[in-house]
């Protein structure tokens, strides 16, 4: 029998083709130009997996991939790190997911997504295969799979009767018109969600960060982290909340910033740290994800990591 797992990872997985300094003036009648261009696997769930692979948590994903040369690539990349690839579903009907992403020169980006990325998997379906780690990392919510309220609502019952940690991010719907109450039975088993900002002003109506995290408790999420970009990011539960300043460096591509946080949290969290002491750890690695392109190319070890911050100060 394999040891228990500390983390699995559900959710979106896909090659990113990113085009960093796309000039929009094109050069011919049917040619433009960029700095760059590079092939990345991606999707929330490969971002978490990889990352938390790397900060040494036993860790496997489930998430969908279509027979084909970017889900090879996607395969080849996760077992690279050391994550349990066996609980992946390969289907020749669907297709694996490829976004186009233009990333600008302070990082931030714009993607373009295709209707392969609206396959709705069902993880609910393999209990087996989701009960035996000590957290769920959900990459996703308000995208597939976990568009869908009975699949979501599902899978965190068989986790909390597991007694499972949930760990969740979100993601702006795409293909549907979503909202909180589409949800409102599942926020009351979400231990920890970590919502950027923009997402956070979308669902909750809300501007101030505290007022954000607020909407979401009021729902019964138990903790709320509104990531806020280079203003750091805000934490509450109903007993405390903190102000975290980002780490002062260059960014150079913010993708998968998110899902690496997200990875850094659970993985201290799991280690038996304060809130506050994984909430700095966490933000170490969505900065450190950001100096390099790619979601999952700069992060590289918890050594790392712990270097990063006897170097830096939040």
């Amino acid at each position: 029998m394999q040891e228990q797992l500390d983390v699995l990872c559900i959710g979106m997985a896909l090659v990113d083709s990113i085009i960093k300094g796309f000039d929009p003036e094109p050069v011919s009648a049917s040619g433009y130009r960029a700095v760059s261009g590079s092939l990345n696997v991606g999707g929330e769930a490969v971002n978490a997996a990889m990352a938390s692979a790397k900060l040494k948590m036993k860790t496997a994903i489930m998430c969908s991939l279509g027979e084909d040369q970017a889900g090879d690539m996607i395969i080849a990349a996760l077992e690279r790190c050391g994550v349990r690839t066996d609980r992946i579903l390969r289907s020749a009907e669907h297709p694996t997911p490829v976004t186009t992403m233009f990333v600008r020169d302070d990082g931030t980006r714009k993607s373009i997504t295709n209707q392969a990325h609206r396959y709705n998997f069902h993880p609910e379906h393999y209990a087996a295969q989701t009960a035996d780690a000590k957290a769920l990392l959900l990459g996703s919510l308000f995208r597939a799979p976990f568009d869908e309220s009975e699949i979501l609502n599902k899978l965190l019952k068989q986790a909390k009767q597991a007694g499972q940690l949930i760990f969740a991010d979100t993601k702006l719907p795409n293909f549907r018109r979503l909202g909180m109450e589409d949800f409102s039975e599942s926020w009351p088993l979400i231990d920890y969600l970590t919502p950027n900002e923009d997402e956070a002003r979308f669902f909750s109506g809300k501007d101030d960060p505290e007022e954000m995290a607020d909407v979401f408790l009021k729902y019964g999420v138990r903790n709320v982290v509104i990531k806020l970009g280079a203003k750091g990011c805000y934490f509450k539960n109903a007993k405390t909340s903190i102000r975290m300043p980002a780490f002062d460096i260059p960014a150079v591509d913010a993708t998968g910033a998110g899902d690496n946080f997200l990875a850094g949290l659970a993985s201290e969290l799991l280690r038996g740290e304060s809130i506050h002491e994984a909430i700095i750890f966490a933000s170490a690695c969505g900065a450190i994800c950001t100096t390099a392109v790619g979601a999952g190319t700069a992060l590289e070890s918890r050594e790392q990591v712990l270097q990063f911050l006897r170097d830096h100060s939040v």
